[in-house]
């Protein structure tokens, strides 16, 4: 009499077949291989390549007035009146140099730029790593048009386990309950496959990288 089953468990009946079968691993190296090629660009220079090829914007700074200048200039090209800072350490910096921001949340819903430090820059991907830690928490890269982050070059790091290193390094055991990775502008290819920029979040990504930061 011919055994009648179905499809779902003749598929299991192979799986079981093969599970008994012991065979040689194919792949007995790729444990051990590398995942990518070995880097001999700068950080500094394969950071800027990816953060623009994912549509972000990179601009190195040797101080502060450079950093101000700059700012100054795309203040001017975007027309922008909302500028929002609550980081102290950033504040101070801005402050120093007569920069013109907005320090608490009033009216944050007309907020045009947020301007937030940041724990590490990825180079291997052009990416930004994040955290609520700051008193930028989680508002401020996400609700403002505009995202602009401020680094220091310690900061900048080759992968992202450089990157959670650094942050273990900074925080030891009391981990940030957010930790993200920003990799350009917010973008979404949902409706009819069109790549739209700014969709769930911020439309441009300014980040600054600053030699001399104090």
């Amino acid at each position: 009499m011919k055994e009648n089953t179905t499809a779902k468990e003749q598929i299991l009946k192979k799986i079981r077949k093969a599970l008994l079968e012991k065979r040689e691993n194919p792949y007995p190296n790729l444990e051990e291989s590398p995942l990518y090629i070995k880097n001999t660009e700068a950080l500094e220079i394969l950071f800027a390549e990816q953060l623009m090829a994912v549509s972000g914007n990179f601009i190195f700074c040797e101080d502060g007035i450079d950093f101000i200048e700059n700012m100054l200039q795309l203040a001017e090209k975007f027309k922008w009146r909302k500028i929002y800072c609550w980081e102290p350490e950033l504040q101070d910096f801005l402050a120093k140099y007569e920069f013109p921001f907005y320090q608490t949340d009033k009216d944050f819903e007309q907020a045009e730029v947020g301007i937030t430090l940041c724990e590490a820059l990825i180079a291997r991907n052009g990416s930004v790593m994040v955290s609520n830690q700051g008193a930028a928490g989680r508002r401020l890269s996400i609700y403002p048009h505009h995202h602009i982050v401020i680094a220091r070059t310690s900061q900048l790091v080759l992968d992202l386990k450089d990157g959670f290193a650094l942050l273990k390094q900074k925080y030891g055991s009391q981990i940030p309950s957010m930790i993200s990775n920003i990799t350009g502008p917010s973008r979404t290819a949902d409706i009819e496959k069109t790549l739209v920029l700014g969709a769930h979040g911020p439309k441009e990504l300014f980040v600054f990288l600053i030699d001399d930061f104090k």
